[in-house]
Parts: structure tokens; sequence; C-alpha cells
């Protein structure tokens, strides 16, 4: 079992943020749950790997080979899986990862985690995906989905398919129980819909 984790390159302002970070990427480790993330050594990223590898976890990083030639690559991970591209980077990191989670984060991580729910929407993938929501960082976000919700340009059942917890224990919970909404052109339930897939059990 495996998530792909969303983070920045940068610590932020709030000390929470690594330590919230740090705490989630230990908190997988215990429950042999792999971490699929960008691959940099720097920023939250850096401390999500250094924690789940501390607590014994497998960490798998993915990464352009520009970037690795930049010299921002982990290098004490279980693997570092060098691709061409920022395209290549993300389809491999959803084709390893069994869900999706974005923790406080840049534009990068917005991007990442934003392709994650649409490609759920599309039923690209039947995965999971969610937001670890430190100290509110999310919540200004997740208030605009909201209202473009309310403006009929995303459905409730798609709003409402991303996990949104304050801790790992909450998060990985709700992953456990969670299953995949209709994709974005199927047909209603009452028409001869296939049920929603559960998540693979965490």
């Amino acid at each position: 079992m495996r998530l792909a984790v969303y983070t920045g390159a940068s610590l932020g302002a709030d000390p929470l943020f690594a330590e919230a970070a740090r705490a989630f990427a230990a908190e997988l480790a215990r429950r042999g749950v792999g971490v699929v993330y960008g691959g940099g050594h720097v920023g939250l990223m850096g401390v999500v790997a250094d924690a789940a590898l501390a607590a014994g976890g497998e960490v798998i990083g993915v990464m352009p080979r520009a970037l690795v030639d930049e010299e921002t690559a982990h290098t004490g991970l279980s693997e570092l899986r060098v691709v061409r591209t920022m395209h290549e980077r993300k389809a491999e990191m959803a084709r390893l990862a069994d869900g999706f989670v974005a923790l406080p984060g840049g534009l990068g991580t917005l991007e990442e985690i934003f392709e994650a729910w649409t490609w759920l929407q599309l039923g690209v993938h039947a995965k999971p995906v969610g937001f670890l929501d430190v100290s509110g960082y999310w919540t200004p976000l997740l208030e605009a989905v909201a209202a473009m919700s309310a403006a009929g340009l995303v459905h409730p059942e798609h709003r409402d398919a991303a996990v949104v917890a304050g801790d790992a224990d909450e998060l990985l919970a709700r992953f456990a129980v969670w299953e995949a909404p209709r994709r974005r052109w199927a047909e209603p339930p009452d028409r001869g819909t296939a049920p929603a897939r559960p998540a693979p059990r965490m």
C-alpha cells in the first residue's frame, strides 16, 4: 500500500507545517503504508521523506532528470525513479499510488492534487484524494471549491469525494471506508451504473 504525498519544496512560515508533515509520514510508516513523492530533499518534501525513512518506511521518489541534475534529489530513498518530464513524473506517481494526499504546499502541490481530483471525477482512477488541513491551511481553497459547487460548476458528489482531515489517524480512517463517486459522465445509479468502487484498505 502506498500513498502519493504532495507538499511544498519550502518549509513555509508556520512550524506546524513541518511538525504535521513529520507526524503524518511517521504514522504512514508505522502502518506499513509507503510514500510516493516528488523525490526532493528540501522543504516539507524532505521532511516527509526523512520522517518516513527514520520510521522504517518505504519512500519512493519520482523526479525529472533536469531537477536531479540541479542536485535537489534526495540521495537516501528506498528508490529514486528518474523520468524525462513533469508529465511523466505525475503519471508514474499516480501509477504507483493507491491514494493521494496534499499537505501544505504551493502552486505545484495545487496542480498535482487537483489533477488527481479531476481524474477521480472523470473515472480515470478510483483512488481516494485527501487534504491534510494543517492549521486550516486548505480551508480557503476548499471554501472556494464549495462556492464553485454552489454555482453549479462542481457536482456535490465530486466536491464531497475529497477527504479533509486534521491528522493522519483521521485521514487514514476515512480513506479505509471511502468509496469512489460515479464518474462525471456516468449514468445515474437507477439507470444501470455499476456501484461505487471501494478504496484499497489502509
